[in-house]
């Protein structure tokens, strides 16, 4: 049972892991679009929300691979732990949709690919 927890923790940590760098590569988009996009300061915000919260849940995550399960005592605590990541978690993807509604300015990129590649 240890071992499966052990992988699961592990798992979800390196999922945390690639949200919070695609999170910060659309951050960088964002500023570089500059203030003059309409969605600016809301889509900074709501990023920087869920790079807080991928934090929290970092945290959590590592707290609770530490923790022995087979241990009686901890079970309880664990239990609890993964509870409340499981939510952090599940408010990160919903902060990320709406990241992804306001989404980002079109740059014109996919235009100009498909114009190059003859489609």
């Amino acid at each position: 049972m240890n071992l499966y927890a052990t992988k699961k923790t592990a798992a979800e940590g390196m999922l945390d892991i690639a949200l919070f760098l695609a999170n910060i590569t659309h951050m960088k988009t964002v500023i570089e679009q500059g203030a003059g996009y309409r969605y600016y300061a809301a889509v900074l915000t709501l990023i920087s929300f869920s790079l807080a919260l991928q934090i929290v849940a970092g945290v959590l995550i590592i707290i609770i691979a530490r923790r022995d399960l087979n241990v009686v005592s901890n079970q309880k605590r664990l239990d609890y732990l993964n509870n409340v990541t499981t939510g952090v978690i599940f408010a990160t993807t919903v902060v990320n949709f709406f990241v992804s509604f306001f989404g980002s300015k079109r740059t014109g990129f996919f235009r100009w690919l498909l114009a190059r590649l003859h489609f």
